[in-house]
């Protein structure tokens, strides 16, 4: 069982979370690493509170990790708060970027640029890899949630089924399943 959740964070560490998140994940696994700064390192969430926050974040449309800066921002410090997040989420990475953006389109017949940048890419996978096997620890004992999870992966990774229609379809099933009835949590 996990320890409860510390103090609301604070402006300035809320945009130093995210900066730090967004600047440690080159190539993708945002969520992966805001879970392990939100959740295992700051304990400002616990699993629960941050898979609730990431689904939703799923569920809105526009990047998943802009939803989730605000909707951790939002929770703690209300607009500042997602404003602070949303900060540390995009000004310096977005510099970085544009600045890498001019220089890989200089440089971007280099092999070696090619290489390296897949190297990158098979991190992310790892990461991203490595988040998913942590929360289905989680839900083991939990048949319900396994095979909603794997109906899930079925669906997008096997049926090849477009994920919006995916998360149409569980996503009100999930919530009618997991509802509180009579004050104990759902299923």
């Amino acid at each position: 069982m996990s320890e409860p959740p510390r103090p609301a964070p604070t402006l300035g560490a809320l945009a130093v979370c995210f900066l730090q998140i967004a600047l440690s994940s080159f190539g993708g696994g945002l969520s992966a690493w805001t879970r392990r700064l939100v959740v295992e390192q700051r304990r400002w969430m616990t699993d629960e509170q941050f898979l609730g926050a990431l689904t939703i974040a799923r569920l809105f449309p526009g990047p998943n990790q802009v939803n989730m800066a605000i909707y951790v921002g939002v929770h703690f410090r209300g607009l500042a708060g997602a404003l602070a997040a949303l900060a540390g989420l995009l000004v310096v990475p977005l510099t970085i970027l544009i600045a890498m953006g001019i220089a890989y389109f200089h440089f971007h017949h280099v092999p070696a640029l090619q290489a390296t940048l897949s190297g990158v890419v098979a991190a992310a996978a790892g990461m991203a890899l490595s988040m998913g096997f942590k929360i289905v620890g989680g839900y083991l004992r939990q048949l319900d949630a396994l095979l909603f999870a794997a109906a899930a992966f079925v669906a997008v990774t096997v049926l090849h089924v477009r994920l919006p229609l995916v998360v149409l379809v569980l996503a009100p099933l999930t919530m009618l399943w997991f509802w509180p009835r009579d004050g104990k949590p759902g299923a």
